[in-house]
């Protein structure tokens, strides 16, 4: 055996893979769309059979309706239709096998009639609540994408944005508030009210106040956040950052609470005289800008 033989025995096993999936693919039906026409003719066939060997039964054009609605909830309008044929056809050879001496009668003619417009109706009806059905599933689909990129984009700013809901639970808090106000993931994705926000972000230090004037502050910022006020303000953080805080109004009655940074801006206006209190107000902590505004005071 040569030296090419290996690679040549591998080359043709891939190429019988191949060959073995492509008919494996030829050979898939779409099993749901046949099932309704399927099960009409056989519950058609059973129903003729028992009728002619066993014992009289009555006609099971009712069943074979309710198959058709079967079909187009499950497999759409094109199956529920075929299903509605063979119902018909089927119903057409019982009520013939029945009264095979004396042929149809006008009351067997109306009666196939009524069973087409029937089938007919509950075939297109079906079909059409599945198709739009399948629509609202894709929009919803569509959506919950969008939500979920917009939630990743929302993450990578540093604005802290909160969004609430009409009963003022936040249903949304991105990573840029988490972080300044020290907010653990769990409570945050457990959608805690506007209050528990406000008292957790006390509770741990978070503000640059003095305590007797923290309950104050709260209550103050929860009137604004319910009446809608879009007034700026600006929150200093123990940590010598300042937010501008801003509510806006929802038209479902819910809030977006935006937490912007201008650490900068403010700072850059403090005066130079009281560059020690603020750095005892920041704990001692070496930030950037204490260090701009320490230099600028020497």
């Amino acid at each position: 055996m040569t030296q090419e033989s290996p690679a040549a025995i591998a080359t043709l096993r891939q190429t019988a893979l191949i060959i073995l999936a492509d008919n494996e693919n030829d050979m898939q039906f779409d099993w749901r769309a046949i099932s309704g026409p399927a099960l009409t003719s056989a519950t058609a066939l059973i129903a003729i059979s028992v009728d002619r060997y066993f014992m009289a039964i009555p006609d099971p054009a009712p069943l074979l309706i309710c198959i058709v609605a079967f079909a187009g909830l499950r497999s759409g309008l094109a199956s529920a239709m075929v299903s509605a044929a063979i119902a018909v056809a089927s119903s057409a050879l019982f009520v013939f096998d029945d009264g095979a001496a004396s042929g149809y009668e006008t009351a067997d003619l109306v009666r196939l009639a009524m069973l087409a417009v029937t089938a007919a109706g509950a075939a297109g009806i079906t079909g059409l609540l599945r198709k739009r059905k399948l629509a609202t599933l894709a929009r919803e689909r569509m959506h919950h994408a969008t939500a979920e990129r917009l939630s990743a984009a929302l993450d990578q700013i540093d604005i802290g944005i909160v969004l609430l809901d009409s009963d003022t639970r936040a249903e949304f808090i991105n990573r840029a508030f988490r972080d300044y106000f020290s907010l653990p993931d769990a409570k945050a994705d457990s959608k805690p009210p506007f209050i528990a926000l406000m008292y957790h972000s006390r509770d741990t230090g978070a503000y640059e106040l003095p305590e007797e004037e923290l309950n104050a502050f709260i209550a103050q910022r929860t009137e604004m956040m319910r009446s809608g006020d879009s007034t700026p303000i600006n929150i200093n953080l123990a940590d010598g950052r300042v937010l501008r805080f801003s509510c806006t109004a929802l038209p479902d009655g819910g809030r977006m609470l935006s937490y912007t940074p201008v650490t900068d801006l403010v700072r850059h206006n403090d005066d130079l005289s009281n560059a020690e209190y603020y750095r005892a107000l920041r704990g001692g902590g070496d930030h950037g800008f204490a260090r701009q505004l320490r230099a600028a005071a020497e």
